[in-house]
């Protein structure tokens, strides 16, 4: 039997609810969003029409007319009481959210019970779409990244390889041999997502900036890096503006964020030179020359990615319960993480060998006085532990 992420029970609950709310699951390339709705539909006996944009590359104004259309048909003629309409990548059909509105507001007066999931691998693009034209007609789901218990609990991965690995289910099968999972995550996730979802989605004047601006935000996971001086490892040129819109379109997708420094007022966050931190440490090790074991041997490396896997738990987990990531230095002094829950703020030390200890942890909390402080790794929770748990748990304690 297939894995079954514990997301899986939400969905069917909602769609065993009586016609409410467009169903919107968002998520980056390969986390599994179409094996959860296969799943679905073996576990509910509604019928169902599922469709996919993926590959409309003729812009088409009536096609979601035309297949919401096929499934008000289906729904009349197998005399069923409701019907799952389904549409995976539904960003890709041009103005899709008014016509998702207009065929929603229609089945709405006519009180015909299609219920919608909409599938969508760019958050930026659906979000845009949602705030114009859906305003009080949907619920969003995130799908992330898997995490270390999902991974260990589908394939059996130890603490180790994950951290080195990543969480992309369908790669697990190539990590035996390390060129070809490398190859499997460049070409066949990074490439796709920067030319489908972003490239062929958004404009950007300069892609070659981008894809390298993803490298070496990849390459310098987990630490600060401030713009110009990125701006002078890039051969190609590009202000400081559009670095950091580009830095949006990559975290928009999933793949690596640039990390704001933690302060009171908004303006300053703003203006702080960015923590690069992937989403998933699989994009870490793609780009390295080095072996797993070979990484593994290498102490200050591994604690890198350590805090690299720590990181990108973080980014996952708040986007599923809705708190914000950030880091903190001041004169050389850093806090590895600061998470932020409503008027709530935790600390959060990585530790991964016998570093002495960090005056920056007391510094933090002499200025901001976090509701709690945590060490993560040596002496600390344990990674495993930790890499399995709800963050958002610790606002609780």
């Amino acid at each position: 039997m297939a894995f079954q992420r514990a997301v899986l029970q939400d969905i069917i609950e909602r769609v065993s609810e009586p016609r409410k709310f467009i169903q919107v699951l968002v998520g980056p390339r390969q986390v599994g969003k179409t094996t959860l709705i296969r799943q679905l539909l073996e576990k509910t006996s509604i019928a169902h029409h599922f469709v996919t944009a993926d590959d409309l590359y003729v812009a088409d104004n009536t096609w979601i007319r035309r297949e919401w259309s096929n499934a008000r048909l289906q729904l009349q003629q197998t005399g069923s009481k409701e019907i799952l309409f389904i549409i995976d990548e539904v960003q890709k059909v041009p103005n899709w959210s008014e016509a998702i509105k207009k065929e929603w507001d229609a089945d709405s007066f006519s009180d015909t019970a299609v219920k919608v999931i909409l599938l969508g691998s760019s958050r930026l693009l659906i979000q845009k779409g949602l705030t114009e034209s859906l305003a009080g007609r949907y619920e969003l789901m995130n799908i992330t990244h898997w995490s270390f218990d999902e991974m260990r609990d589908a394939f059996g991965w130890s603490l180790d390889q994950y951290i080195y690995f990543g969480g992309y289910p369908g790669s697990a099968s190539l990590i035996g041999n390390e060129e070809r999972w490398k190859d499997y995550i460049r070409e066949s996730l990074v490439e796709t997502t920067l030319s489908k979802d972003i490239l062929m989605m958004t404009r950007v004047d300069k892609p070659i900036l981008l894809k390298r601006l993803f490298d070496i935000g990849c390459k310098y996971s987990s630490q600060i890096l401030s713009l110009t001086k990125v701006q002078g490892e890039l051969q190609e040129s590009g202000n400081l503006t559009t670095l950091s819109g580009y830095l949006t379109l990559l975290k928009e997708a999933g793949l690596l964020s640039g990390l704001e420094k933690y302060a009171a007022d908004i303006i300053r966050k703003r203006a702080s030179k960015p923590k690069f931190q992937v989403h998933n440490n699989a994009l870490l090790a793609a780009g390295q020359n080095v072996s797993f074991e070979t990484l593994r041997n290498d102490h200050k490396e591994w604690g890198r990615f350590a805090e690299s896997a720590v990181g990108a738990h973080l980014i996952n987990s708040g986007l599923k319960h809705r708190f914000k990531v950030y880091y903190w230095n001041e004169g050389g002094f850093e806090v590895d993480y600061v998470i932020e829950k409503g008027e709530d703020i935790i600390a959060l030390e990585v530790k991964s060998g016998k570093e002495s200890v960090n005056k920056g942890i007391s510094l933090f909390d002499e200025v901001f006085h976090p509701r709690g402080i945590y060490l993560v790794g040596t002496d600390g929770i344990p990674f495993e532990k930790f890499l399995s748990m709800n963050p958002a748990e610790l606002f609780q304690l």
